[in-house]
């Protein structure tokens, strides 16, 4: 019990250093030129931007220049805040860029104490989502901005992260797309039935991983390349083409090479570091990407 006592504020000493390290680093991450950025600076191909927490609020369709139909999902931004800025130093001296969203705001009554302190930390009311996106150095965003649907340009891919439907349990081939057994001859009360699942007495069981009937569904998904079709910047809305998930986390798709393999046809520029709340007083309400086909009802020679 002595020794614990003799070591006890040798201990507290060296967790007040490495808290007081701790808030040096995210403080310098609050102030990387925060206000300059946000006016001067520049995207580059190597720039890798923040993503944002929309919210599904259902399917639609629209129509485009050339009178085609285009079904889309439509987002919706929850009053999607920053609430941290993060940058950690690893082991082999490289650092860790990222920055801590919040959306869909919440009762302060149904907010744990600790949260409480996050987000009056950071002025911002109290969140449901809080998610963290990794970032370059360059592309840090001020505590406290409320970000756009302007954030992402129509024309532009978008990758989106979701939980999918739960389906509950599915048999082989529905899950795993399998082909079943016969309809007709040859088959008792077997049609849809997995088949054989393992071998002989060697190795005499099942091996770990094998397609078999389970649970379908409710797990976290990732689809690529979705174009950005429309952005109404006084809603919120983001439409983007195709069928989505529920609670989308919607990051802007990155390649590395040249700038122009790196964004589409038809984008020049994207909001650097973000699209925020002060850029739609200088843009229209609504704004739709041109279509890339061309005219599918003008007959071709």
């Amino acid at each position: 019990m002595l020794k614990y006592w003799a070591l006890a504020p040798r201990s507290r000493q060296l967790l007040s250093q490495c808290r007081q390290f701790s808030t040096t680093r995210i403080a310098w991450a609050r102030t990387v030129n925060p206000s300059s950025s946000a006016t001067s600076a520049k995207w580059t191909p190597n720039s890798i931007r923040t993503g944002l927490i929309a919210r599904k609020r259902g399917m639609t369709a629209i129509w485009d220049d050339h009178g085609a139909r285009v079904p889309v999902t439509v987002l919706q931004l929850e009053n999607c805040q920053v609430t941290k800025n993060i940058v950690h130093v690893r082991p082999d001296r490289t650092e860790y860029h990222a920055v801590q969203l919040g959306a869909s705001d919440r009762p302060k009554k149904t907010t744990t104490h600790q949260m409480r302190g996050h987000f009056r930390k950071a002025h911002v009311k109290p969140k449901y989502i809080v998610k963290e996106f990794p970032i370059t150095p360059d592309a840090h965003v001020p505590v406290g901005t409320t970000f756009s649907a302007i954030h992402f340009v129509p024309g532009q891919f978008v990758d989106v992260i979701a939980n999918s439907i739960g389906k509950g349990f599915q048999g082989t081939m529905k899950r795993w797309n399998f082909k079943g057994l016969r309809a007709s001859h040859g088959v008792s009360v077997s049609h849809r039935s997995a088949g054989a699942t393992g071998q002989h007495q060697d190795p005499g069981r099942v091996w770990p991983g094998k397609k078999m009937a389970g649970r379908l569904g409710g797990e976290r998904t990732t689809v690529q390349n979705l174009p950005v079709i429309r952005v109404d910047t006084t809603l919120d809305l983001i439409f983007v083409k195709g069928a989505k998930k529920m609670l989308c986390l919607a990051n802007a798709n990155q390649a590395k090479g040249l700038y122009e393999s790196v964004l589409p046809k038809g984008v020049d520029d994207l909001p650097f570091p973000a699209g925020t709340k002060e850029m739609v007083q200088s843009l229209p309400p609504v704004i739709e990407a041109p279509s890339k086909r061309s005219n599918p009802f003008i007959p071709r020679e």
